[in-house]
């Protein structure tokens, strides 16, 4: 073997090396609750089937609000440019980095009881404040900045030349869509859908202030702790880990299949 390659593979192994220490140091926490879980005598507290219900139907409308409503603006942000674009951004990125207590604050200063749309709201008998509405709304919230900073950039990796050859030929601007621009955005749709559900599923701080009530999950693994210790929160966050992951798996192996299937490797 020759000096020149030596460093090269030399180095590469200790990528391997330090790449193999983090994945370790990830699956600590996992390995942890594998272990400490009382097996022997797993069982749900009182609630936990309720809470589950909670945050799984109504993540699910949350996620089909931020879909619907994200998509739209994600796909007009990655390709219009107009006065005030910034300002746009600059409000996104606030809103993905404000901390989820601060977030929930303030939300309560508008939707709640004393705020200026949620007194008007609730003279009119609609309540935003520990409600199904207002759970919804908190997710909404936490989660929609992350599916439009990643339907963004789904949308910004398809070529926008693909769209003008499909307009050139007689489509309309919703056909090239369709059938262009979201088939080859799909799989960065699906990222950030998952990155959405996951966030919004596990919200604590912004349901915690707006809708401690109706108790979804993460309320309800705090209220475990405070009340019965450590060892009560266990079969409910295995019950978390079972609903919060099959839909990032199956979007994610649909995504990994359409970037390397069959047809992409006949592609190469």
């Amino acid at each position: 073997m020759s000096r020149s390659r030596r460093p090269a593979i030399f180095s590469m192994r200790w990528v391997h090396v330090l790449g193999l220490c983090w994945l370790c140091v990830l699956a600590l926490p996992f390995a942890g609750l594998l272990l400490a879980t009382p097996w022997s005598h797993f069982h749900l507290a009182s609630g936990d089937p309720s809470a589950l219900a909670v945050s799984a139907i109504y993540t699910l409308m949350a996620l089909a609000l931020v879909v619907a409503f994200g998509t739209p603006l994600a796909y007009w942000l990655a390709r219009r440019q107009f006065p005030g674009k910034w300002l746009a951004e600059a409000l996104i990125w606030t809103s993905l980095l404000t901390p989820p207590l601060a977030m929930g604050i303030l939300l309560t200063g508008v939707y709640g009881p004393y705020g200026w749309l949620g007194s008007a709201m609730r003279r009119a008998g609609f309540v935003l404040t520990n409600s199904a509405p207002a759970f919804v709304l908190a997710q909404v919230y936490a989660s929609a900045a992350y599916y439009i900073v990643g339907a963004r950039a789904a949308f910004e990796s398809v070529p926008a030349d693909l769209e003008g050859l499909g307009r050139t030929l007689g489509d309309s601007p919703w056909r090239v869509f369709r059938r262009v621009t979201l088939p080859l955005a799909s799989g960065g749709l699906a990222a950030a859908a998952s990155v959405a559900w996951v966030r919004a599923l596990g919200e604590f701080g912004i349901v915690l202030i707006m809708a401690y009530y109706p108790q979804g999950i993460p309320v309800k693994l705090w209220v475990n702790l405070q009340d019965s210790g450590l060892a009560s929160v266990y079969p409910l966050l295995w019950l978390f880990f079972l609903i919060g992951l099959p839909i990032p798996v199956i979007l994610g192996l649909r995504m990994h299949k359409r970037l390397y299937g069959p047809a992409s490797r006949l592609a190469t």
